[in-house]
């Protein structure tokens, strides 16, 4: 084999090696709604300061995630939109070819799913029911990632904070539910707690990161 092909084969196998990890690519699922510190990327996946920097550095080393100083902080970012693009096709693939990955994703809800309320909406078909003004939007993310950015008209709906704003939720048009990306709960379980009070809601199959990657519009 040419020398120059093997290293850019192994190069790019470097990159694959860089996503053959569960915490990596749970960073990345959370580094696609905002850039952030590692101390809060950290916390929102559970790992140590340490283990969450060791990651980080495979991620960038790897060229999917980037790194700047800010005063003390060292915060982090994805490269690009294609990083999401990217994990997102490993899930597709998975799930379509891998009989223990279907399996896991038709199981990771459906505990709570005994009524199938929580039947996911499209893409296609959120955009046509927004276009038509026929569907209220909630983002189900915490505030900090709600306010780097979101879905045009969402109002932020963290599940700790829902009975707060029972009052503005319309009971005579359909509620849709977001978070981070397909596999996120925070979605799940406010779709779970507002179709018990009697509301219209389902989910979107996607998250932030995907609506955003598909160049769609999006408010900060």
């Amino acid at each position: 084999m040419n020398q120059s092909k093997k290293d850019l084969l192994d190069t790019l196998a470097g990159v694959a090696r860089a996503l053959g990890h569960g915490n990596r690519l749970e960073l990345i699922e959370r580094l696609a709604q905002s850039e952030a510190p590692v101390e809060a990327l950290a916390d929102t996946t559970d790992l140590s300061v340490a283990n969450a920097s060791q990651h980080l550095q495979q991620l960038r080393r790897a060229g999917l995630v980037t790194a700047r100083r800010q005063g003390r902080q060292v915060i982090y970012g994805l490269t690009d939109e294609r990083v999401v693009q990217l994990v997102g096709l490993l899930g597709d693939i998975a799930e379509t070819n891998l009989a223990e990955a279907e399996r896991l994703v038709s199981r990771l809800f459906s505990e709570e799913d005994a009524d199938g309320a929580l039947e996911p909406v499209s893409r296609e078909t959120l955009r046509a029911g927004l276009e038509r003004g026929e569907v209220t939007l909630l983002d189900t993310r915490p505030e900090d990632e709600y306010r780097a950015g979101h879905l045009p008209g969402a109002i932020n709906a963290p599940l700790d904070q829902l009975d707060q704003i029972l009052d503005q939720l319309p009971r005579d048009r359909e509620i849709v539910a977001y978070c981070r990306g397909p596999y996120c709960a925070l979605s799940h379980e406010v779709v779970q707690r507002l179709t018990e009070l009697g509301f219209r809601v389902r989910r979107f199959e996607e998250g932030f990161p995907e609506w955003k990657a598909a160049g769609l519009p999006v408010q900060a």
